[in-house]
């Protein structure tokens, strides 16, 4: 069956998108909770750089300050772009100069090394902002 001509290219994307989403989630590996020695020896430095575990939740959590809105949102911009790079996204809240960012991996319930990594250039990120 031939599309009419006025189906735009973006829509056509829309359409293709989901299952091209589907077959790589159904073909990804399952992503596991970080275990015991993990959380002592990879979460630790992630802790000490000013993360915090969530209470009530597997999950961490930092706020970043920033000069104003536009710098917060630069910001904002590139943890954006790595995030959508590496399928993992973070649960955040922006008001002005503050960014509250919270980790969590919905996949497994809980943190892996994804939220370790990520949180970890997001760190990165923030201080080449200053």
């Amino acid at each position: 069956m031939a599309l009419p001509s006025t189906v735009s290219p973006c829509f056509l994307r829309l359409l293709t998108r989901p299952l091209t989403s589907l077959s790589a989630a159904m073909s990804a590996p399952k992503i596991a909770k970080l275990s015991d020695e993990q959380r002592t020896v990879d979460l630790k430095p992630v802790l000490d750089a000013g993360w915090a575990v969530t209470e009530g939740r597997d999950a961490i959590k930092k706020e970043f300050l920033f000069r104003d809105f536009n710098e917060a949102f630069g910001f904002m911009s590139r943890v954006a772009l790595r995030a959508d790079k590496v399928d993992h996204h973070p649960e955040w809240f922006n008001v002005y100069n503050r960014v509250d960012i919270t980790l969590s991996t919905h996949d497994c319930g809980g943190l892996s090394t994804r939220d370790v990594d990520l949180a970890k250039f997001i760190d990165e990120a923030a201080a080449k902002m200053k």
